[in-house]
């Protein structure tokens, strides 16, 4: 019996798709001036690991649960700092500046290579103009994979 190269359940959907497809466009951001008492509630409200940093339209950085937590460290041989002072640090004094970007037409395939080679959450999505269009995360891959490769009937 003779089978189609394309059929249902392959993943030819997936080595199609673009990142543009399935992206999350809405994407909450945060300023260089928020603090981190801030960033707590937002990541509290949200559910999110990260959020884009943004200043005049143009991405400065990534700020994560991660940047946050290194937010508290210190020197052992140090005096402990008060966790009010820890808290009023700004999201410019934490944040990630070197953050691995994703164009909108990156096929889903470099997309997955990236998170999983640098062991990924998400990354942001920049068009042409260095605007951020989107997030792509693994959620967002998972899903493509499901949608891309289902039977059809």
């Amino acid at each position: 019996m003779e089978t189609s190269s394309k059929s249902p359940g392959t993943m030819y959907g997936f080595l199609a798709s673009t990142t543009q497809q399935f992206m999350t466009r809405s994407v909450k951001t945060v300023d260089r001036q928020v603090t981190m008492r801030e960033l707590a509630e937002l990541f509290e409200t949200h559910d999110f690991n990260a959020f884009p940093v943004l200043e005049d339209g143009k991405m400065l950085g990534i700020v994560s649960k991660f940047d946050f937590l290194r937010g508290f460290t210190f020197a052992s041989n140090r005096t402990a700092p008060h966790y009010n002072d820890l808290m009023s640090k700004t999201v410019a004094q934490v944040m990630t500046e070197a953050v691995v970007e994703v164009d909108p037409t990156s096929p889903l395939t470099r997309v997955l290579e990236l998170m999983v080679g640098l062991k990924a959450r998400s990354f942001p999505v920049l068009n042409h103009h260095r605007r951020l269009v989107g997030i792509i995360s693994r959620e967002d891959v998972m899903r493509a994979l499901t949608e891309t490769t289902q039977d059809v009937e």
